[in-house]
């Protein structure tokens, strides 16, 4: 006789999360999505990322992560029963991979235009206090980021944090605040850079701007680094820019969060570093990530 548990076993064989996604309304960013890693949003604030071929997932914005059972039910809510219940007409339905339809109104930004028309971030405004009092960064680290101007300061005061492509076009810019995360509607992710590549011999990679900013300040802008953020993808644009920027002497280091989405890039990064023929290394913060370490006092 079958038991629940069997059931159970059944269905994570046979149920990809991938159909779980596309049927509960989720669309696939095809930008930011790889082989190995298929990002999918819902809205403008919701993102799973779905690994090991359709069998597992995780919430980058949140500790949330698992098999397609606990997918169903951060999809669909409710009990084991729903979930075995919802997932049961899925079963070895392939999902359609088909990537999200940029709508009419969202069109690419003029990113240098843009940029310079935003407001300057200095001492004393919102965003200055965000980055010091809540995030715990050195003012001398934001100064430093001015002045190569990558920060500016944007409505509400939340932090706005350049990334620029190979030619060094902007592209657009991380959007951070004490109460929201995100990036520049119509804007691709490329990478923020605080350094100068040509030079560099070190090549450090982080997960967000203030990642950057934090393990910066933890290492004291030792000569030679050059440390960049992701901004949370790495899609074609993102390894583009790594690639066309990343000197052959230098070595590549992975420096991203604690858990399996930062693992999953540090894999990403050491196959890059494999195919531009250039060292690789792997960084971990003590705490979960570079800015909870520098706010813990961790150094």
């Amino acid at each position: 006789m079958t038991t629940d548990q069997d059931e159970l076993a059944e269905l994570r064989q046979r149920v990809d999360c991938r159909t779980v996604l596309e049927r509960g309304g989720w669309e696939m960013d095809g930008k930011e999505s790889s082989r190995r890693a298929v990002k999918y949003r819902q809205g403008a604030g919701r993102i799973v990322i779905v690994t090991h071929e359709g069998k597992g997932w995780f919430d980058p914005l949140d500790d949330k992560r698992g098999d397609v059972i606990a997918l169903a039910q951060h999809v669909w809510g409710g009990t084991l029963g729903h979930a075995r219940k919802n997932l049961r007409p899925l079963a070895g339905i392939a999902p359609k991979l088909v990537p999200l339809r940029q709508g009419a109104d969202v069109v690419p930004i003029e990113g240098d235009k843009l940029w310079h028309q935003a407001r300057q971030l200095r001492q004393g405004s919102q965003a200055w206090a965000y980055l010091t009092e809540q995030r715990g960064l050195p003012s001398a680290t934001i100064e430093r980021a001015l002045q190569v101007g990558a920060l500016r300061e944007g409505i509400c005061g939340t932090l706005w944090a350049q990334h620029q492509g190979v030619s060094g076009q902007i592209t657009g810019w991380e959007m951070r605040g004490p109460s929201y995360k995100g990036f520049s509607k119509g804007g691709t992710k490329t990478l923020f850079w605080l350094g100068h590549p040509p030079v560099a011999n070190r090549l450090v990679v982080t997960e967000s701007a203030i990642d950057a900013m934090s393990l910066a300040s933890i290492e004291n802008w030792p000569d030679g680094t050059l440390y960049a953020s992701t901004g949370g993808g790495f899609g074609p644009s993102t390894e583009g820019a790594l690639r066309g920027s990343l000197p052959q002497h230098a070595k590549l280091v992975a420096a991203t969060d604690r858990g399996i989405g930062g693992e999953l890039l540090a894999t990403r990064l050491e196959e890059l570093a494999g195919c531009c023929g250039v060292a690789f290394d792997r960084l971990l913060p003590e705490s979960e990530d570079w800015n909870e370490q520098i706010k813990g006092g961790q150094r």
